[in-house]
């Protein structure tokens, strides 16, 4: 299979970064609800994205960042003020790796790497480099350069024509089953890095491969 693939595309939130790891900020600012405003900061902005995209009514994903954030806090009785927003968000550029993304990407040294994001370059590349990935990647590849969400057709069109390759030359790595079944849905083949052990969408787009975490890729070579 790995010979037929030119490009090796990687969703990052939730799949290389954990989101969710933001949940010790949290904790330092909010004692005792940091894994509660994680998570629910997360679902937020999902929505939040999915509903622009939906509305014709683009904001980077920087500023929908902000907005969940901020819709979390107010959901939850917590007041914030400018400066825990801007320590929150500045550690949004720092999210964690997953224990194995590092080494599983030094594996695939060699292949044409991409990172194909809904996030706006000016969280996605510090966040990349601060993680010393810079050299990784082939390109990273925004969705702000068009102003589209995935799982819009849209948005897996443009990173054909940015990386000039065919749909079957393909295979989309994501944690997030909303993001497979658009990439599914267009064309792409898939692996679902399934890392909450979560059942397949509903959608009629199984994955092509599931795996627990993005180990699971070196056994596709």
């Amino acid at each position: 299979m790995s010979s037929t693939v030119k490009a090796y595309i990687f969703d990052v939130y939730g799949t290389l970064f954990d989101v969710i790891g933001i949940k010790e900020e949290c904790e330092t600012l909010f004692p005792g609800h940091g894994e509660e405003i994680s998570q629910r900061w997360r679902t937020k902005q999902v929505e939040y994205f999915l509903l622009r995209q939906m509305m014709g009514n683009y904001a980077t994903l920087h500023t929908i960042t902000r907005q969940a954030l901020r819709y979390a806090l107010n959901e939850l009785g917590k007041e914030s003020d400018e400066k825990a927003e801007r320590q929150l968000l500045e550690a949004y550029r720092r999210l964690p790796l997953y224990p194995e993304a590092e080494g599983v990407l030094k594996q695939l040294e060699g292949k044409d790497l991409i990172v194909f994001s809904n996030g706006s370059h000016d969280m996605l590349d510090p966040l990349i480099e601060h993680a010393g990935l810079a050299n990784v990647f082939a390109r990273i590849i925004s969705m702000d350069e068009i102003k589209q969400f995935k799982p819009a057709p849209s948005s897996y069109q443009y990173a054909l024509e940015v990386l000039g390759v065919e749909k079957q030359e393909v295979l989309f790595m994501s944690s997030n089953g909303w993001d497979i079944s658009g990439a599914k849905n267009f064309g792409f083949r898939t692996a679902w890095i399934n890392r909450k052990n979560l059942p397949v969408e509903e959608l009629g787009l199984p994955p092509d491969y599931i795996f627990s975490d993005l180990i699971g890729l070196l056994e596709l070579d």
